[in-house]
């Protein structure tokens, strides 16, 4: 009887009694996963950050400090780690530099939001007042940033040498910077001002040489050399360059067939018929004034064959073959040409011209050079050399976010200090805000306040320098109205960061912040996982 009655209870419409303990679980498996990321990239974090050595499962050896090379790289298979995963890509989507610092920043709001969570505070209140918090942050950097002109390169150089200087290649800082900061440039469009297309920048990898070898091309740069089957030409001044998406070779059925032929008359008659057809597609082309032939490559059939090349070159056309059908659009845009699809089309209006197309010796290989191109479509290709492929692999992707941060300035044209001084302006003013509000809402936004000094933290630490000595210095000096300084990790000591040329655009900051905060957010309103098989 006695069972009976203890049992009623249970049933009754008022229980409100829920088993929270399982949600709980879930949701510290998931910060924990996650923060096990951040903290895997937090050491590669500023200019003295250490780089991480990938070794691939096909034996590829990868040597990178790029937060989102090296988490790209990473099999993570928990879903809430792979959510930081997909953080550092959409931050080099959307800013191109920054890919540690948002990962970063995210893992010590997860630390933070842990400690809420166990202080009984809910998580919606919490998304609610991190979300107030970011828009609060992005108003307080807005107001830090300093404005630029486009015409102002030294201080375009200047951001972009901040981002080369946290990478491997940043002793060729001095190098690269310009030159990222002259190619952005010379492919702004005067219709469109604020829009950058990193696609109309092609960067063409070469070994051999070191990174001081690199080169801005004011033209075209195939990596492959002109054929040279029965001496055909190798130099071509004056050029007529036409890009042909045809095969000039002998036409194949369309079904699989074999031809049996019984007699030596009928074998003249087959390659007879081969010859004229290929010599009257020859002609047609010499006709238009062409001298240069670029062939895409193709799947069907040979896109050219001895034959054919022997003829070009008695035709003194110069031949580059194999061109990807990718690059395509970028050549044609370039030499302000069309391709041609058919011969039928080949006309002399689809041509395009240069100066010079020459082939050109080039560390152990060859390389093909188009300069001097009339009427050329705004764009410019990047000549990156290295003594092995590790260097050249990452001197590319540390142009590719130095050209982001050019991009990032084109865009929105703000400056900010570096160094850790945003977060830590950001952290004092935040401080500031949550004593005015009231609640939950005000202790929610002072743990987002104290999370953001993990950055200045992180970039002390790295150097070698005492992190909690060098926070303190740090906050003083905002405290006392320097909103620029920051920490000098060659000096070793605080300095103001904008004099010694350390500064970032605003649109690396701001979106750092809204990312990371973005992505917590959506962690923490996660409170099961179902698996579905």
């Amino acid at each position: 009887m006695a069972a009976v009655t203890a049992a009623q209870p249970r049933s009754s419409k008022t229980e409100s009694y829920v088993d929270n303990k399982r949600k709980e679980d879930i949701r510290q498996a998931n910060i924990n996963a996650a923060r096990a990321v951040a903290d895997a990239v937090r050491t590669s974090l500023g200019p003295k950050g250490m780089d991480k050595m990938i070794s691939t499962a096909n034996g590829e050896v990868i040597i990178t400090n790029d937060g989102a090379t090296i988490l790209n790289k990473m099999e993570v298979l928990q879903p809430a780690a792979k959510m930081l995963v997909d953080l550092s890509k959409s931050q080099d989507s959307a800013a191109g530099d920054g890919t540690t610092t948002v990962v970063v920043i995210a893992g010590a709001l997860l630390k933070q939001c842990l400690t809420l969570l166990s202080n009984g505070i809910h998580p919606t209140v919490i998304s609610d007042s991190l979300h107030k918090a970011s828009i609060k942050a992005v108003d307080v950097l807005t107001a830090m940033a300093v404005p630029l002109e486009l015409s102002d390169s030294e201080s375009l150089i200047k951001s972009a040498s901040t981002s080369l200087n946290s990478k491997v290649v940043s002793q060729y800082s001095t190098l690269l910077a310009p030159l990222a900061v002259d190619s952005v440039l010379s492919v702004v469009d005067p219709a469109k001002p604020d829009m950058v297309d990193l696609r109309d920048i092609k960067i063409v990898k070469k070994l051999g040489g070191t990174v001081d070898d690199t080169q801005l091309v004011k033209g075209l740069v195939f990596d492959k050399k002109a054929s040279h089957a029965a001496g055909g030409p190798t130099r071509m001044e004056n050029a007529k360059i036409a890009v042909i998406q045809f095969q000039i070779s002998p036409p194949k059925t369309d079904i699989e067939q074999s031809i049996v032929v019984s007699d030596y008359t009928q074998m003249d008659r087959i390659l007879k018929e081969e010859r004229n057809y290929i010599l009257g597609m020859i002609k047609k082309i010499k006709a238009t004034g062409c001298n240069v032939l670029l062939i895409q490559k193709s799947i069907l059939r040979d896109a050219v064959t001895d034959l054919s090349l022997h003829y070009l070159a008695k035709a003194k056309i110069m031949v580059v073959k194999d061109v990807e059908r990718e690059d395509i659009e970028f050549i044609t845009k370039t030499l302000n040409c069309l391709p041609i699809a058919n011969i039928e089309h080949f006309r002399v209006e689809k041509l395009g011209h240069a100066d010079l197309v020459e082939e050109v010796s080039l560390g152990d290989g060859k390389i093909v050079k188009v300069t001097g191109i009339k009427d050329m479509g705004r764009t410019t290709t990047v000549l990156v050399r290295g003594s092995n492929q590790l260097v050249l692999d990452e001197a590319e992707r540390s142009l590719h976010d130095a050209l982001c941060v050019v991009r990032c300035l084109v865009s929105k044209r703000f400056l900010i200090a570096g160094g850790g001084a945003p977060e830590i302006e950001l952290s004092r003013q935040l401080g500031a805000w949550s004593k005015v509000l009231h609640g939950m809402e005000g202790y929610c936004v002072r743990s987002f306040a104290e999370a953001l000094e993990v950055v200045p933290y992180t970039l002390a630490e790295n150097a070698g320098l005492n992190p909690i000595a060098i926070v303190t210095e740090l906050r003083n000096r905002h405290a006392q109205g320097e909103i620029n300084a920051g920490i000098n990790v060659r000096k070793g000591q605080i300095t103001n960061i904008l004099e010694e040329n350390v500064m970032q655009p605003l649109l690396v900051s701001t979106s750092a912040i809204t990312l990371a905060t973005e992505c917590v957010r959506m962690i923490l309103k996660i409170d099961d996982i179902v698996n579905v098989r």
